[in-house]
C-alpha cells in the first residue's frame, strides 16, 4: 500500500474530529431541560406537601411538647 494512501486512511480529517466533538457535547445539552423541569416539579410537590400536611405535623408537634413538659 502507497504510504500517503495509508496516512489518509488512518488519520481523521479535521471535518470528523469536529463532528466527534459537536456530538459529543451536544447530547449533554439535551438534558438540561428535563432537569430543570425535575427540579421545580419536585419543589411543587414538596410545597403541595406541606402546604396539606403543615398544620396537621404542627398540631402533632404541639401535643408531644405539651405532653413532655407536662402542660
Amino acid at each position: 500500500m502507497d504510504a500517503s494512501l495509508s496516512a489518509r486512511i488512518t488519520s481523521p480529517s479535521p471535518r470528523h474530529r469536529i463532528d466527534h466533538r459537536s456530538t459529543r457535547f451536544g447530547d449533554d445539552r439535551g438534558d438540561v431541560p428535563g432537569w430543570v423541569l425535575i427540579t421545580l416539579m419536585t419543589a411543587g410537590l414538596v410545597l403541595v406537601i406541606w402546604a396539606v400536611a403543615g398544620p396537621a405535623l404542627s398540631g402533632v408537634f404541639e401535643q408531644a411538647i405539651a405532653r413532655v413538659s407536662g402542660l
